[in-house]
Protein backbone atom coordinates (compact mmCIF):
# COMPACT_ATOMS: atom_id res chain seq x y z
CA UNK A 1 0.00 0.00 0.00
CA UNK A 2 1.02 3.57 -1.11
CA UNK A 3 0.20 6.97 0.64
CA UNK A 4 0.12 9.86 -2.17
CA UNK A 5 -1.87 13.08 -1.77
CA UNK A 6 -4.32 15.03 -3.60
CA UNK A 7 -4.87 18.40 -4.14
CA UNK A 8 -7.68 20.63 -5.43
CA UNK A 9 -7.60 24.08 -7.18
CA UNK A 10 -9.73 26.63 -8.36
CA UNK A 11 -8.18 26.96 -11.28
CA UNK A 12 -4.60 27.39 -10.66
CA UNK A 13 -3.43 23.77 -10.78
CA UNK A 14 -0.97 24.38 -13.48
CA UNK A 15 0.85 27.07 -12.13
CA UNK A 16 1.02 25.89 -8.81
CA UNK A 17 2.09 22.60 -10.72
CA UNK A 18 4.97 23.91 -12.06
CA UNK A 19 6.10 26.03 -9.21
CA UNK A 20 6.19 23.18 -6.71
CA UNK A 21 7.91 20.95 -9.89
CA UNK A 22 10.34 23.92 -10.35
CA UNK A 23 11.00 24.62 -6.80
CA UNK A 24 10.90 20.86 -5.51
CA UNK A 25 13.29 19.43 -8.32
CA UNK A 26 9.82 17.23 -9.32
CA UNK A 27 8.85 15.85 -12.17
CA UNK A 28 5.82 16.12 -14.30
CA UNK A 29 4.27 12.75 -15.16
CA UNK A 30 0.82 13.83 -16.41
CA UNK A 31 -1.82 15.86 -16.93
CA UNK A 32 -4.81 16.13 -18.90
CA UNK A 33 -7.16 18.58 -19.36
CA UNK A 34 -10.87 19.05 -19.29
CA UNK A 35 -11.14 19.55 -22.82
CA UNK A 36 -9.16 16.16 -23.38
CA UNK A 37 -11.24 14.35 -20.07
CA UNK A 38 -14.63 12.51 -20.20
CA UNK A 39 -16.15 15.27 -18.72
CA UNK A 40 -15.40 17.92 -20.95
CA UNK A 41 -18.77 18.65 -21.51
CA UNK A 42 -19.69 19.12 -17.73
CA UNK A 43 -16.33 21.71 -17.84
CA UNK A 44 -17.46 25.19 -16.36
CA UNK A 45 -17.38 27.85 -19.81
CA UNK A 46 -13.89 29.05 -19.53
CA UNK A 47 -12.57 25.85 -17.90
CA UNK A 48 -11.48 23.84 -21.03
CA UNK A 49 -7.66 24.26 -20.79
CA UNK A 50 -7.87 23.97 -17.16
CA UNK A 51 -6.27 20.68 -15.79
CA UNK A 52 -8.62 17.69 -14.80
CA UNK A 53 -6.11 15.94 -13.53
CA UNK A 54 -2.57 15.84 -12.55
CA UNK A 55 0.47 13.98 -11.64
CA UNK A 56 3.86 15.09 -9.95
CA UNK A 57 6.59 13.32 -8.02
CA UNK A 58 9.02 15.01 -5.84
CA UNK A 59 11.31 12.45 -4.17
CA UNK A 60 9.73 9.14 -3.76
CA UNK A 61 6.15 11.40 -3.37
CA UNK A 62 3.47 11.44 -5.75
CA UNK A 63 1.40 14.58 -5.51
CA UNK A 64 -1.96 15.04 -7.74
CA UNK A 65 -4.30 17.30 -8.22
CA UNK A 66 -6.76 19.44 -10.51
CA UNK A 67 -8.97 22.26 -10.90
CA UNK A 68 -12.48 21.53 -8.80
CA UNK A 69 -14.01 24.34 -7.93
CA UNK A 70 -13.75 24.05 -4.63
CA UNK A 71 -14.86 26.44 -2.50
CA UNK A 72 -13.81 25.99 1.10
CA UNK A 73 -9.86 26.40 1.49
CA UNK A 74 -7.90 23.21 2.55
CA UNK A 75 -7.87 22.48 6.59
CA UNK A 76 -6.36 20.12 9.13
CA UNK A 77 -3.01 19.05 6.67
CA UNK A 78 0.03 20.40 5.87
CA UNK A 79 2.90 19.07 2.91
CA UNK A 80 6.55 18.67 5.31
CA UNK A 81 8.90 19.44 3.26
CA UNK A 82 12.76 18.30 4.60
CA UNK A 83 15.33 20.25 2.83
CA UNK A 84 18.65 18.48 4.02
CA UNK A 85 20.54 21.77 4.68
CA UNK A 86 19.09 25.55 5.86
CA UNK A 87 20.32 26.90 2.77
CA UNK A 88 18.32 24.69 0.99
CA UNK A 89 15.19 25.14 3.72
CA UNK A 90 15.00 28.41 3.00
CA UNK A 91 15.28 28.90 -0.91
CA UNK A 92 12.07 26.47 -0.68
CA UNK A 93 10.63 28.51 2.17
CA UNK A 94 11.35 32.03 0.03
CA UNK A 95 10.14 30.01 -3.79
CA UNK A 96 6.84 29.13 -1.22
CA UNK A 97 5.71 31.88 0.68
CA UNK A 98 6.11 34.60 -2.51
CA UNK A 99 2.68 35.45 -2.91
CA UNK A 100 1.78 33.44 0.51
CA UNK A 101 1.08 34.48 3.62
CA UNK A 102 3.73 32.98 6.17
CA UNK A 103 2.59 31.56 9.71
CA UNK A 104 5.73 31.02 11.42
CA UNK A 105 8.93 32.79 9.78
CA UNK A 106 12.01 30.34 8.90
CA UNK A 107 13.19 30.23 12.22
CA UNK A 108 16.33 27.85 14.24
CA UNK A 109 14.35 25.27 16.70
CA UNK A 110 15.70 23.04 19.04
CA UNK A 111 14.68 20.52 16.82
CA UNK A 112 15.86 22.19 13.22
CA UNK A 113 18.44 24.69 12.13
CA UNK A 114 15.15 25.86 10.33
CA UNK A 115 11.42 25.33 10.03
CA UNK A 116 8.85 27.79 9.04
CA UNK A 117 5.40 27.33 8.86
CA UNK A 118 3.30 28.79 5.42
CA UNK A 119 0.61 28.90 2.83
CA UNK A 120 1.40 29.27 -0.66
CA UNK A 121 -0.50 31.94 -3.13
CA UNK A 122 -2.12 29.08 -4.11
CA UNK A 123 -3.49 28.39 -0.48
CA UNK A 124 -1.79 24.61 0.27
CA UNK A 125 -0.03 24.55 3.51
CA UNK A 126 3.47 23.91 3.97
CA UNK A 127 5.87 23.16 6.87
CA UNK A 128 9.61 23.49 5.94
CA UNK A 129 11.69 21.46 8.46
CA UNK A 130 15.28 21.25 7.70
CA UNK A 131 16.90 17.42 8.20
CA UNK A 132 20.28 18.94 10.06
CA UNK A 133 20.00 19.25 13.22
CA UNK A 134 20.70 21.63 15.61
CA UNK A 135 24.26 21.73 17.00
CA UNK A 136 24.64 21.12 20.81
CA UNK A 137 25.60 23.95 22.94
Amino acid sequence: MTISVHLSFNGTCEEAFATYTRVLNGTSIYSLRYRESPAANQAPAGWEDKLYHATIQVGGITIAGGDHLRKEEPQGFSLLVNPATPDEARRVFEALADGGAIQMPLQDTFWSRAFGVLVDRFGVPWTINCEEAPTAV
